[in-house]
């Protein structure tokens, strides 16, 4: 049986000799030292044997085993790294290569300004209405009829508003104005609401207009608000949007829902007031229109103008957006010019 084992050992390293792979010497590891190896076939017949043989022979078989075993794993570990090195080596990466581009999607100026608007009132204390307030497609009740806009208006017109085929009442919303009177019949006082959304105007397209543009609706009603509750809070929006005090003034307007009415105009960052194309020679740019909700607004949504006064105000996203990146012509915004959006 001695000599059994020191053939199998002399046989397991002829083999291992020969072994070129990692799986050569899984083979040889389970030819020899698996549960149904030579090695451990030698062991299971050490019970015929006296207890001077089992000590003698036992011994000699952990020996040889031992021996194989480190044999084996000293070949595996040279094989192993061999094997890692040719793979390394084929699957080397040139690092002084150019790498891929991948483009990236950006957030469209638009929206960013929208976020940003969006994200000073609500420092200021007011919330975001529900798009369920604030519907894109609208009747002429909320677009007009509570607004205080008189059946005559020319705003009414077709000339001025995109009337639908759904019914001879329902347009494209002309103003987010609307969503404050959504906003009032579901809410009593204190209301601090701003809506942002898309509107439509039949409008001629050129430098300073679109047909389809964004505007943000606010709107504060509460007991004792003032004109110069109105003012001190556009003028904080304004501050922190362009990021320090520009030159604006309030205008003396008109609006069906406010009275007082005003708008309010930036000083042109084109032209520094000069007077540019994009200013249309003023030197100014309408950026809002604002005032006090008139009474009737109020009364028609079940709210006592003697006891509640607020103001509204509305503006758009694309002049804000021109006057803070000094971009000249809003067509460019709906392009969709690669050389355009990239910049942002």
């Amino acid at each position: 049986m001695k000599q059994q084992l020191e053939t199998i050992f002399k046989n397991a390293n002829e083999d291992l000799a020969k072994a070129a792979s990692i799986s050569d010497i899984e083979e040889i590891r389970g030819k020899y030292l698996s549960r149904k190896g030579e090695f451990n076939e030698i062991k299971k017949n050490l019970k015929n044997l006296s207890d001077e043989d089992k000590r003698i022979v036992g011994s000699l078989a952990n020996e040889i085993t031992q021996k194989l075993e480190a044999s084996l794993k000293l070949k595996y570990d040279e094989f192993y790294h061999k094997e890692l090195n040719e793979k390394l080596q084929k699957e080397r990466i040139d690092i002084t290569l150019p790498g891929k581009f991948t483009p990236e999607g950006k957030v469209h100026p638009l929206t960013s300004t929208t976020n940003e608007i969006v994200s000073i009132f609500q420092s200021l204390g007011f919330s975001v209405a529900p798009d369920r307030n604030s519907p894109e497609v609208e009747t002429e009740y909320f677009n007009f009829d509570m607004l205080n806009v008189p059946k005559d208006h020319p705003a009414r017109d077709v000339q001025d508003t995109f009337y639908t085929t759904i019914a001879p009442n329902v347009v494209l919303r002309s103003q987010t104005s609307g969503a404050q009177i959504h906003v009032m019949e579901e809410q009593k006082p204190p209301i601090r609401i701003v809506a942002p959304g898309r509107v439509y105007r039949n409008e001629n397209i050129n430098a300073r207009k679109n047909n389809f543009f964004h505007q943000i609706e606010g709107l504060y009603v509460d007991k004792d608000i003032t004109f110069g509750d109105l003012k001190g809070v556009l003028n904080e929006f304004i501050r922190i949007y362009f990021g320090a005090s520009r030159p604006t003034r309030f205008r003396n307007s008109f609006f069906p829902f406010t009275e007082p009415s005003a708008e309010v105009d930036v000083q042109c960052i084109m032209c520094e007031g000069k007077g540019c194309r994009t200013c249309s020679g003023t030197g100014w740019l309408e950026i809002l229109g604002c005032g006090m909700v008139d009474p009737n607004v109020l009364r028609g949504v079940g709210i006592d103008p003697e006891i509640y006064t607020g103001f509204a105000f509305g503006m758009g996203v694309e002049r804000l957006a021109m006057l803070k990146y000094a971009i000249d012509d809003i067509r460019l915004f709906f392009n969709n010019d690669e050389r355009f959006l990239n910049q942002f």
